[in-house]
């Protein structure tokens, strides 16, 4: 679980050839520990997921590439919400199949209505997908970016 973990938490902005080797060497490394260890693990990506849940996902719209399915790890096995940096649109097109059940709302950062629209999601349990974030975050988002929650009454 160490393995998974350090992958969920690290591997995110890498390569997959550099998150190749970093599998190699936190394996070597838990090994040379003496950490106790499943024989034959060599990805993590089997503790974390199975190919009934990767079928899922191609079904869904994500490619089935390694990178992908391993960004599609990531992201389904992470606490905290993930910045995606996604050019070619596939996870987005993948994000809003896979969260259309969750009544999606999909706005922009910016937008007149974005604190109405958030608002309003959160107090009903909707996802929220926030496109062309930029390099900084609006102030305003801040609470819900930090969790910083209060019950009222």
């Amino acid at each position: 679980m160490l393995l998974a973990a350090a992958f969920v938490s690290y591997a995110g902005p890498f390569t997959s050839k550099f998150r190749a080797g970093l599998i190699k060497e936190w394996i070597k490394f838990l090994s040379d520990k003496g950490a106790p260890m499943t024989e034959g693990i060599k990805d993590p990506l089997s503790l974390l997921v199975d190919n009934a849940i990767v079928a899922s996902w191609v079904r869904q719209g994500l490619p089935s590439d390694p990178t992908s399915v391993q960004n599609g790890t990531i992201l389904t096995n992470s606490e905290r919400w993930p910045l995606m940096m996604d050019p070619q649109l596939q996870g987005i097109v993948w994000i809003k199949e896979r969260e259309s059940k969750n009544n999606l709302q999909v706005i922009r950062m910016g937008a007149d209505n974005m604190t109405v629209v958030m608002e309003r999601a959160i107090e009903a349990g909707h996802s929220v997908l926030i496109e062309n974030m930029g390099e900084s975050i609006d102030a305003v988002l801040n609470p819900v970016i930090t969790r910083s929650t209060f019950k009222k009454g």
